[in-house]
């Protein structure tokens, strides 16, 4: 945390609440996360070749992400409901290292940010792929899970450095 800076999900006792967003400006607010999973190279040809026994993979993960960023205020405790405007979730297949990138892009105009939107779709999507493969794929390992870029609101706009989106 930048010096200066403080927790603002903290109240002056040191307990928990939701920050008080009333009187901020409604911006418009975008973010982008992503997140992989890795997986043995025949669970991800299955996937990628829709051969799976439970479907399209990829199909249903991306709902599911989609679903996750719209309910995820009632999944993180302190975070605002929100109107959102757009959710993309995309998967690209990642041959070379056996596993699947998620990229969720998450958009509203609110008077908060829609990080943890971003990050709870594609959360939820990669939880999903897991879910439909497991039968075949114990060993999967989801990881990488972060925010690439924030914009809007009085924070301004944020990007990761080490980090290339489309």
């Amino acid at each position: 945390m930048a010096q200066g800076q403080k927790l603002t999900h903290l109240n002056e006792r040191g307990e928990a609440n939701m920050v008080d967003v009333g009187s901020k400006e409604i911006t418009e607010r975008r973010a982008v996360a992503a997140g992989e999973i890795s997986m043995q190279a025949s669970t991800l040809a299955q996937v990628v070749d829709g051969t799976n026994a439970k479907g399209d993979v990829l199909a249903v993960a991306r709902v599911a992400g989609i679903m996750a960023a719209k309910r995820t205020s009632e999944l993180v405790p302190l975070c605002h409901p929100l109107s959102l405007t757009r959710v993309e979730v995309s998967f690209e297949p990642d041959p070379k290292n056996s596993a699947i990138v998620c990229c969720v892009v998450a958009e509203t105009r609110e008077r908060t940010g829609v990080e943890m939107e971003a990050l709870t779709a594609v959360q939820v999507g990669l939880l999903t792929i897991y879910d439909m493969c497991k039968a075949v794929d114990r060993e999967m390992i989801i990881g990488a899970v972060r925010l690439l870029e924030k914009s809007g609101g009085r924070s301004g706009n944020w990007k990761r450095d080490s980090e290339q989106t489309d």
